[in-house]
């Protein structure tokens, strides 16, 4: 009887511990749970805490790029009107050239037809005084 009766009663030590180990199994898992969501409603908080300070900071370091950026766009604004202006300037002075140049060429044909005709008139003349030389009794 006695060895028989041992059996039965490991066993029932056995279910006891197993039930008992079932438990705490049971209990840690909710234990787990409970630290899961306690990290992650940390995260969730720390996330939101570290994207307001991101937000805030780039906000902050962007402030001095722009106005730096905006400071810039002021000079290059101001040197391309002054580029504009230079370039209307030497356009006036290429068309100044321009008309000078053709005012020299227009009065340069003209002297060479008045010098042309004098010639002509200067060699009439030579010819007509040499005729007229010829004419004349020595």
């Amino acid at each position: 009887d006695p060895a028989r009766l041992r059996p039965h009663v490991v066993l029932a030590q056995e279910n006891t511990q197993i039930r008992d180990l079932q438990q705490e199994n049971r209990e840690l898992w909710v234990s787990l749970e409970e630290h899961q969501d306690a990290l992650e409603l940390i995260m969730s908080k720390y996330r939101k805490q570290m994207l307001q300070l991101l937000e805030g900071r780039k906000g902050e370091d962007a402030e001095p790029v722009l106005k730096v950026h905006q400071a810039n766009s002021v000079e290059i604004e101001s040197q391309i009107d002054r580029i504009c202006e230079m370039g209307e300037v030497m356009r006036k002075a290429v068309q100044m050239d321009d008309d000078q140049f053709f005012k020299v060429q227009e009065k340069l044909a003209q002297l060479e037809l008045e010098n042309k005709e004098l010639r002509e008139l200067l060699s009439i003349s030579k010819e007509s005084f040499e005729v007229e030389r010829e004419d004349l009794p020595d």
